[in-house]
């Protein structure tokens, strides 16, 4: 059998020549170690332990349910199991279904999502960064904050149930300009067509791919990236001229501004303190009328330019020209959508916004500072640093409903009506430990300033982390029916809220969030907020290893077939069983086990 590592790394640099046609990716699946290194790939994931409409999961997990896969493989017997369909609740109150497959449908998509993105990741546009290698919404932010500066226009794309709607005929060609193994594409239409499980009910899928299956966010971007390649030719055809022309306006001002700085400083020297005085009044004043004005002309129609950045199936426009050329970049883009993609963009959710008011995009406003004020730069010129630049900013209602929705708030009514914030105790909270209270109240402060740092007001989360103290303080009151003062002075040592706890190397304390909430700038040093490349070597990982060394975990026997164990949370088990105790030991979620022994697990 190939390497797995070898086989994705071979498609990757195959995929640089756009002429290039793959087949024979079907036999692929014949090989165990692909099998076994997606089995590595999803085993730690949360949904890894829920049940599909089979009731199966990722537990007993062997070489033997990997080689049955195999088989069905080569006889073209496989057939995927619906999908068991569940909802979500969405932000507006909307439900969004989810599909959930089986364990070994889980499997089965993993093998093809690496190799498909080993065929397509190289070729994606570089303005797509939903669900890739390498990619994020911070990364997405990072480049209109760099490639969007001077924009007139901000076109707010929504295309309406986007993953519910893309067309399975389309998706398959779109397929086949690459892939010329019929096999492999038939196995992918037993994938879009596998249905779905509602209230123990069958239901065929017509279109879409299903939110919550492994393979359904590649798909959409290789669906999307027809967009993205469109937007390319669109801003190679619509881009016009090298440079806007200079504002006549400006250049008086500044030429004004130039010819007092030259009259007063031939006679400065004979100048007295006063009279310098004013020659500096009057100087500065030229200067601010001139830097009031934009320095070159606003809607030149000799001048245009048009950005694109997508996540998913979000998208952002910038365009430099005027009103009615983003009407008709939008317009253009719903009719491409129309005809070749054959999905429906919102006339009502997609909008266009000018540069000076807020568009909406990954949770962020974002808006074109208009800032005068000039400094050096690096050449030693003088520039306007500031205007025309991208302003990111959290939007209030964001951090205020959080509050909300944690439960950490409520608001009453105050002075004159308006609206006054009460932080209140969080009463699921009062029967945890005291560690995990504050670790609950950590985690949430940190997530959204970790989200929202890229913002140039990241500092108002300070207000949302005050409220969460406070709220916090309540709730360890309520625990040990004491005041807010009482626990404020037992817990807090020079200015740090902390809680003791024990570890085996000795006493330690957990501090509440006190390192500030400054802005910061992409990339963010030693921080990780990526979807990391896959290894380039195949190494026996520990997982592959245990699953394949035929050694039972719990009684010791060898020459065995083994079944791999989970679990969902360590902390959920207890100490009665010794392969309890053994797991909590180890301080691991799977045991590998021989049959007799798995079937001792389940029945105790």
């Amino acid at each position: 059998m190939r390497n797995p590592y070898i086989v994705l790394e071979t498609l990757s640099e195959k995929s640089e020549d756009s002429s290039y046609k793959f087949e024979r990716l079907y036999r692929n699946l014949y090989n165990l170690d692909f099998y076994c290194l997606a089995y590595l790939n999803i085993h730690a994931n949360k949904g890894s332990m829920t049940p599909g409409s089979d009731n199966e999961t990722i537990d007993r997990m062997s070489l033997k349910r990997i080689d049955n896969i195999i088989a069905s493989m080569k006889d073209h017997s496989y057939q995927p199991k619906p999908a068991k369909r569940t909802y979500i609740t969405k932000k507006n109150g909307k439900p969004r279904p989810l599909g959930i497959p089986s364990s070994d449908d889980k499997l089965v998509q993993e093998v093809v999502r690496m190799i498909l993105e080993s065929i397509y990741e190289p070729s994606f546009s570089e303005n797509s960064h939903g669900f890739r290698p390498e990619k994020s919404c911070h990364t997405a932010l990072s480049q209109i904050q760099n490639s969007f500066t001077g924009v007139r226009w901000f076109i707010e794309g929504d295309i309406q149930s986007c993953f519910d709607s893309f067309d399975h005929h389309v998706l398959i060609n779109i397929l086949r300009r690459r892939i010329a193994d019929e096999y492999f594409i038939a196995l992918i239409w037993k994938l879009l067509k596998a249905g779905y499980m509602e209230q123990w009910t069958y239901n065929h899928t017509y279109s879409g791919t299903p939110q919550g299956s492994g393979v359904s966010p590649l798909l959409a971007n290789i669906y999307l990236n027809e967009l993205d390649t469109f937007m390319d030719k669109y801003k190679g055809n619509f881009d016009t001229g090298k440079s806007a022309k200079r504002n006549p306006e400006y250049k008086r001002e500044l030429k004004k501004s130039c010819d007092i700085r030259s009259k007063n400083a031939q006679v400065w020297n004979e100048l007295d303190q006063q009279s310098k005085a004013a020659a500096r009044k009057e100087q500065r004043k030229q200067q601010r009328i001139a830097q009031s004005l934009p320095t070159t002309v606003t809607n030149d129609p000799h001048f245009k330019r048009v950005v694109y950045c997508r996540y998913a199936d979000d998208f952002l426009i910038g365009v430099i020209g005027n009103k009615h050329d983003a009407e008709v970049i939008k317009a253009d883009i719903g009719q491409f959508l129309q005809e070749k993609l054959k999905l429906t963009m919102s006339d009502e959710k997609t909008k266009v916004t000018h540069g000076k008011d807020k568009a909406r995009f990954l949770g962020y406003d974002i808006t074109i500072r208009k800032n005068p004020q000039q400094k050096r730069n690096k050449n030693g010129n003088v520039v306007r640093t500031g205007s025309g630049r991208i302003a990111l900013y959290v939007p209030y209602e964001k951090w205020r409903d959080k509050l909300l929705d944690y439960g950490a708030m409520k608001i009453c009514k105050g002075v004159n009506n308006g609206e006054k914030w009460k932080p209140i105790h969080r009463g699921f909270l009062t029967n945890k430990p005291d560690i995990e209270i504050i670790n609950r109240f950590n985690a949430e402060v940190r997530g959204l300033y970790n989200y929202y740092k890229l913002a140039h007001n990241a500092s108002v989360i300070s207000k949302f982390a005050h409220i969460m103290k406070y709220s916090m303080y309540k709730t360890f009151a309520r625990k040990y029916e004491k005041s807010v003062g009482y626990i404020i002075t037992k817990f807090s040592r020079n200015g740090e809220f902390r809680i003791p706890y024990t570890t085996k190397s000795g006493p330690k304390y957990c501090v509440f969030h006190n390192t500030g909430f400054g802005r910061k700038e992409f990339p963010f040093k030693n921080e990780v907020d990526i979807l990391q490349k896959c290894m380039k070597e195949f190494r026996p990982l520990k997982l592959i290893r245990r699953l394949k060394t035929g050694i039972c975990e719990l009684c010791g026997k060898k020459n065995i077939e083994i079944s791999m164990h989970h679990v969902k949370k360590l902390k959920d088990l207890t100490d009665r069983s010794t392969w309890e105790k053994l797991m909590k030991k180890k301080r691991r979620k799977s045991l590998a086990v021989c049959f007799d022994c798995h079937e001792l697990i389940h029945s105790t």
